[in-house]
């Protein structure tokens, strides 16, 4: 069922772009699911995050490990989401947990984008500029694998994954 704008009125998109609430105004009973959800899922991410950070210590400079292979892991995940979710009989919690929960909790731009401007700042262009075009093509190959092999999973077993 599309949700409605509380702006426009007009129906949105049930996609991985859609809001999970809308915060325009007070949350319903069911909004509150999405909040926990949401929450639960950020705090599950960021957890896993620091445990990948802790595993793959990197010096300044040098290439991020660390939030490179998190980073591509969260694009091979949040493309098999998109496959999973976007089908018939995905549960509602699915998408605002693993999407934006965990996926949100566990991937960042803002310290990739930071690693990138350290490495050129310790005259590492090399580094910066391979980690820069590394992570671009590396995660859309990484979402494209996650949903085709979703997609294809999922035809594969019709009756799995539903509520």
């Amino acid at each position: 069922m599309p949700r409605v704008s509380a702006v426009t009125s007009a129906p949105e998109p049930a996609g991985l772009d859609a809001p999970a609430i809308d915060l325009a105004g007070q949350p319903t009973d069911k909004e509150w699911h999405v909040l926990a959800v949401v929450a639960l899922g950020g705090a599950l991410g960021a957890l896993a995050r620091y445990a990948v950070e802790r595993a793959l210590p990197a010096t300044a400079g040098s290439f991020p490990v660390a939030t490179f292979t998190a980073n591509l892991l969260g694009c091979l995940v949040i493309g098999a989401v998109a496959g999973w979710v976007l089908r018939p009989g995905a549960h509602r919690l699915l998408r605002p947990f693993v999407a934006t929960g965990v996926l949100g909790g566990f991937t960042t731009f803002s310290t990739y984008t930071i690693q990138v401007l350290t490495a050129a700042l310790h005259s590492r262009v090399d580094v910066a500029a391979g980690y820069l075009l590394a992570t671009l093509l590396g995660a859309l190959v990484a979402v494209e694998a996650g949903f085709v092999v979703s997609r294809a999973l999922a035809r594969r077993r019709p009756g799995s994954g539903r509520r």
